[in-house]
């Protein structure tokens, strides 16, 4: 072909391939920036071709443009379901220019090569929730995928845009470069087409999915970079947060710049308070690299605030604090004479917010409260892949509790040791917790032996004489079964009276000798909260 765009020729500067832009194809459903766009190419010299609403807008700003009708000889079909599908528009995209097969190809189509794409996809992510499945079925959009893909294989050749945000970088090296675009910058706009249309069909395909809770056959993710962070866990790591559920997504409402380390905690104190909120009362969590040091439930906001600081206060410095309850004016009062990181509620009460933004260093973050009982899925990588499990979300009553001591709980001890075992559950393994009056005034966390879990949360306890001379409503929840009596033996000698724990360890009968000799309550549950 002796047209222009059916040339490669090489920079002997940098040695990228540089392909002139003589045409473009344009296919957009939101028409934001589309004329300007045009414009722009038009005033370049470069030829428009698009179809239906794209090429009508294009046509009303009173810039040239062909149909795609005219190309493939063919008007839309099928309600403007098939369009580009076409070889008249898809040979002149996948044609590869150093081929002479592919040009005599072109040839017998008496087509010309394309050398740009722009497209932006049909809504499906965003299609109103309520709309029944044949109004969401029309928002799959089949011509701009497959366009996206053939211009985006094509990329030693073929530019493509997925999103009209990318084009003042396209023109920007347009200018630089006299009307060609590098081999580099195709790339990496390949790239982003190649993510974009994996990340619409994964929508797709978990909106099709039948059971929407299911470990899937093969697991599809689709989550837009919303936030670049500060850094990962570490200055020296990059770190996004990605956005998975926009109506679940915390917004950042003052504060400096949020880090990895702030929305990891931030989610675990979020899930925490969750799983704590009820009906009466307000609940607070604080927790630090992923392990609460301190929670509570109480009549009011401030107290909750205060009684949960009271679990651990050193290890609350630096952490992050969550309610379930919007933030008012006291709690926000309190948060203010410590140093804290970030601190998460539903909603800030304007008081609240204007006094916490005068603390420079704290990030204030609002999101919905989760729902504790929302089947979801958890992930992680590893090496090789991913592990992906069911949110853990085994929730029991103290009144499922099953008494296995001679010595039954009273109704303190078991109202204490619900909370016991709801917080428990959010600390990493192995885990106790020490609690008393709905707060919890010790916790051993992420141990390798149970009994040094059982010492610390004991040590922490009495290392602000929590731990008096009274034994009533002193209670212990422990994560996974007691595999020997030590750590009841440290528990009760630390004035515990009751303990709630899954049980099943095969020395069973031999920790509840131990419970009986300290005259314990021990209450199982038959299911346990490893957390790694």
């Amino acid at each position: 072909m002796s047209d222009q765009s059916s040339t490669m020729t090489s920079d002997p500067a940098s040695g990228d391939d540089l392909v002139p832009l003589r045409r473009a194809l344009l296919s957009t459903h939101d028409k934001t920036g589309l004329v300007a766009f045009a414009t722009r190419l038009h005033e370049r010299g470069v030829e428009l071709i698009a179809s239906g609403g794209t090429s009508r807008a294009i046509r009303a700003a009173q810039l040239p443009v062909v149909e795609v009708s005219e190309l493939t000889g063919v008007a839309d079909l099928f309600g403007g379901r098939v369009k580009t599908l076409h070889p008249a528009i898809h040979g002149p995209l996948l044609a590869v220019r150093d081929r002479p097969e592919d040009q005599a190809d072109l040839a017998r189509l008496g087509a010309r090569a394309i050398d740009l794409v722009v497209v932006d996809l049909y809504p499906f992510e965003r299609a109103a929730p309520d709309i029944s499945d044949e109004e969401r079925i029309e928002l799959i959009d089949i011509g701009g995928v497959t366009l996206l893909r053939s211009a985006a294989k094509n990329h030693r050749h073929v530019c493509v845009l997925s999103s009209l945000a990318d084009g003042d970088r396209l023109l920007a090296e347009f200018d630089h470069l006299a009307g060609v675009t590098s081999g580099p910058l195709r790339r990496r706009l390949a790239a982003k087409a190649f993510a974009r249309t994996a990340a619409y069909d994964a929508v797709i395909a978990s909106w099709a999915a039948p059971d929407h809770a299911a470990l899937p056959r093969h697991l599809t993710v689709s989550a837009p970079a919303v936030q670049r962070l500060r850094y990962g866990e570490n200055p020296h790591q990059r770190a996004a947060y990605y956005l998975a559920n926009e109506a679940r997504a915390f917004a950042h409402r003052a504060g400096p710049d949020v880090g990895y380390n702030n929305l990891a905690d931030a989610s675990a104190a979020y899930a925490l308070v969750a799983e704590l909120s009820g009906a009466e009362g307000s609940a607070c969590a604080i927790v630090k690299h992923g392990n609460p040091c301190g929670a509570a439930i109480s009549a009011d906001q401030e107290n909750a605030f205060t009684r949960a600081l009271d679990g651990d206060p050193l290890s609350a410095f630096g952490g992050v604090v969550a309610f379930d309850r919007p933030l008012m004016r006291a709690g926000a009062t309190r948060l203010r004479e410590r140093f804290f990181e970030a601190v998460i509620a539903p909603a800030i009460d304007e008081e609240a917010r204007q006094l916490l933004t005068s603390s420079p260093r704290l990030r204030v973050l609002c999101a919905p409260l989760p729902d504790p009982a929302r089947p979801a899925v958890e992930m992680r990588s590893l090496l090789g892949g991913y592990l992906v499990q069911d949110v853990d979300l085994a929730r029991m009553p103290a009144a499922a509790f099953r008494n296995a001591a001679a010595r039954s709980a009273s109704a303190e001890e078991l109202s204490d040791l619900e909370f016991a075992w709801q917080l428990v559950k959010h600390v990493k393994s192995n885990a106790i917790v020490v609690a008393r009056n709905g707060a919890a005034i010790g916790i051993g966390a992420g141990q390798s032996s149970r009994v040094d879990a059982a010492r610390i949360a004991v040590f922490k306890a009495r290392e602000r004489s929590m731990i008096r001379d009274e034994r009533a409503s002193l209670v212990a929840a422990s994560d996974a079964f007691f595999p020997f009596r030590d750590s009841v033996d440290v528990l009760a000698e630390a004035g515990v009276t009751a303990i709630v724990q899954p049980g099943g360890s095969r020395r069973d009968d031999e920790v509840l000798a131990a419970a009986n000799e300290h005259r314990l309550a021990m209450l199982f549950t038959g299911t346990r909260h490893f957390r790694h």
